[in-house]
């Protein structure tokens, strides 16, 4: 009598728990819906931010009709909402996906771009309105990343609508990127490793070409010769800076470059 009891108990406990709603409800309301309702309410919940909700029907949809008109809009969303999450793996495996499925889709061009915005907005945070952070000041890989995305975009689709805005993103990552070189250098300059801020100067002259940055790359490069003993490059550097930028900010005024680094630094 007592064993059948125990039986009872692991029964009458789930009968309990379900009677007052704690267990899940398993049922999919989405069981019966066509491709096309999965597809709206998706649509629907992306365009409300309910970003969770939406990749939900947007992978039931692709898992349910995999061969029909909405599967393939379904991963190139899905790789959006993942965006909009500020979910960078996600979003990016999802673009990476769709471009390896679809090397000839229609509008692969468009997820070229999104690959590229992925990267472009990488470890951007919410309260950077806060407390703005110098883009050159952070890892520039995923800058060079993002380049390297539009990169492949213009010269892919050249006549995309997503070329324009890739290439004025490209010039805006040129321009980070020299800076961010130009941030080392000054690093280097400051703790006295003289010959490491000089090669990352003449880099920045090299591969940036009319980038801003190469302004105060020059100066660097003015101040570094001087420092190690090198009078005929620093006069050379020193000439460049001149003819380049005559109202040069670095300049002290008589056609020569200030000695008052600290003043820019």
């Amino acid at each position: 009598m007592l064993k059948k009891l125990f039986k009872l108990v692991p029964v009458a406990f789930a009968l309990l728990v379900s009677a007052c709603g704690l267990l899940p409800d398993k049922t999919d309301e989405t069981a019966n819906w066509s491709a096309t309702k999965l597809y709206a309410e998706a649509r629907d919940e992306l365009a409300a931010g309910g970003y969770d909700k939406a990749i939900g029907y947007y992978e039931k949809l692709e898992s349910r009709y995999p061969f029909g008109t909405y599967a393939q809009q379904a991963q190139m969303e899905i790789a959006y909402a993942h965006y909009k999450q500020a979910d960078q793996p996600l979003a990016l495996a999802a673009v990476e996906r769709f471009i390896k499925l679809h090397p000839n889709h229609p509008n692969v061009d468009y997820m070229y771009y999104l690959r590229g915005l992925i990267n472009f907005n990488d470890r951007l945070s919410p309260f950077d309105f806060l407390v703005p952070q110098d883009p050159s000041e952070r890892d520039p890989k995923a800058a060079r990343e993002a380049f390297d995305s539009f990169k492949q975009l213009v010269d892919r689709y050249p006549n995309s609508v997503y070329a324009k805005d890739s290439l004025a993103r490209m010039k805006y990552l040129v321009n980070a990127l020299a800076q961010h070189d130009v941030y080392v250098a000054r690093y280097y300059f400051r703790r006295g490793a003289y010959l490491a801020s000089v090669n990352r100067a003449q880099g920045v002259v090299r591969d940036y070409t009319d980038a801003p940055a190469i302004e105060e790359a020059l100066f660097i490069m003015v101040r570094c010769y001087d420092v190690l003993g090198l009078p005929e490059l620093r006069k050379d550097a020193e000439r460049v800076l001149d003819k380049n930028y005559p109202n040069s900010r670095f300049s002290n005024g008589s056609g020569g470059v200030t000695k008052a680094w600290w003043r820019f630094w």
